[in-house]
């Protein structure tokens, strides 16, 4: 191990050590079918008169909000509207959607959707309590540390797991990079899981958030930061993932399988948002930064490749995962399993057209691309191997159809 690979394990023990002083009191959950129309009351309860509901123009497009609307004004909530949030949303959203907020002097904020409007409301809430602080200024670990306003999560699809995480990432459109934001105060207090608002959802967004979600849980679970409620959590969504995917994919209709993503979802946010993720999310939030890729198509199609550089140092956690997905098959021994886990993972996206390369990736691009994946991953993510600049190159080159 070289002297920068010493400096970055240390770094992440120190890290998970530190982080045990930090609130992870997870959010208060309303669940079950029908929970949002529960959800103008809870606001209502808090003291709060004025709201400010992030979304963006496609659900409001499926009416989708129309019951949260009439409860809000049966409950004499005011509300406004900002439906601009982008698919990856950008500092221009927040600054807009902040300028709403003032404007209409709101006292919270209702995040409706998947983790473009969840994102954009985190970083428009740090914004209101932080304004001599830009959104790139908040980019890293523990950057606000100031109480939000009262923050409700309302996610339609099953996969972000953003209603219970710390993390935000919003995207410059200037430089193509993206800022990850990091701090326990950008957690929802409330949250709602209700499977009726996804069942709408495309076949090929259930697919890809689905397959968010188990991203989540596995870099979660193969990383060195882990706690035995951040396994437990992990392992859980694992479980539901593989149980429950194809059901919701085949068949968009089917409230339970629905409700278990949206579950699976998450328990996979409350594991990654203290275990934290890893190289995969590093090169797919710059993939998306550069090509604008959907986050969670990306880390679908990056998944197997970085277990797979991973190997022996993950072939033990992906042995675990493998027996609790039931995909261990005849295999005995931890490589063979962590081998059909993987395996598994590849043929869940071939059964839902999620393809296995990208055509955008581009040979000049790729330097670039890897230097900002790592600049995300070390030393911060506390992966199974070091990743270097050579092996994050190799990795990006093969994902290029």
């Amino acid at each position: 191990m070289n002297a920068k690979h010493i400096y970055y394990r240390t770094y992440q023990k120190v890290m998970k050590f530190s982080v045990n002083f930090l609130d992870w009191t997870p959010p208060k959950l309303l669940k079950g079918a029908g929970a949002i129309k529960e959800l103008p009351e809870l606001v209502k309860s808090q003291g709060i008169n004025n709201v400010l509901v992030v979304t963006d123009k496609g659900l409001m497009g499926l009416h989708l909000l129309d019951s949260l609307f009439e409860g809000l004004e049966k409950a004499g909530v005011k509300y406004s509207v900002f439906d601009s949030v982008q698919p990856n949303p950008t500092i221009y959203n927040v600054e807009d959607a902040l300028k709403m907020y003032k404007e209409n002097n709101c006292q919270g904020i209702i995040a409706f959707g998947g983790g473009s409007p969840m994102d954009c409301a985190k970083v428009t809430g740090a914004r209101v309590v932080k304004p001599n602080q830009s959104a790139p200024d908040m980019r890293g670990v523990l950057k606000i540390l100031k109480k939000l306003p009262p923050f409700f999560a309302v996610p339609t699809t099953a996969g972000t797991g953003s209603e219970c995480t710390i993390a935000a990432v919003i995207s410059n459109p200037d430089t193509h990079e993206k800022n990850s934001i990091m701090d326990p105060v950008l957690r929802p207090k409330y949250a709602v899981l209700d499977p009726e608002l996804t069942v709408g959802l495309p076949p090929h967004i259930t697919s890809t958030t689905g397959m968010d979600a188990l991203t989540h849980a596995v870099e979660a679970f193969i990383g060195k930061s882990n706690t035995k409620q951040t396994e437990d959590d992990a392992l859980i969504a694992t479980k539901l993932v593989f149980e429950n995917i194809e059901d919701a994919y085949n068949d968009g209709k089917n409230i339970k399988a629905r409700e278990n993503m949206l579950v699976a979802s998450y328990h996979a946010g409350l594991a990654f948002t203290r275990a934290y993720v890893g190289y995969v999310h590093a090169i797919a939030h710059n993939l998306g930064g550069m090509y604008n890729i959907p986050h969670g198509l990306a880390n679908a199609v990056i998944l197997p490749y970085v277990l797979d550089y991973f190997g022996e140092s993950a072939y033990s956690r992906l042995a675990i995962l493998a027996d609790v997905a039931g995909v261990s098959g005849q295999a005995q021994g931890e490589r063979e399993k962590a081998k059909n886990f993987i395996a598994a993972i590849r043929d869940l996206n071939a059964k839902m057209g999620i393809p296995d390369k990208f055509d955008q990736i581009k040979d000049e691009d790729i330097q670039l691309i890897a230097e900002r994946a790592l600049m995300e991953g070390n030393p911060l993510y506390p992966v199974p191997k070091i990743m270097d600049l050579e092996d994050c190159k190799a990795i990006i080159k093969k994902l290029q159809k």
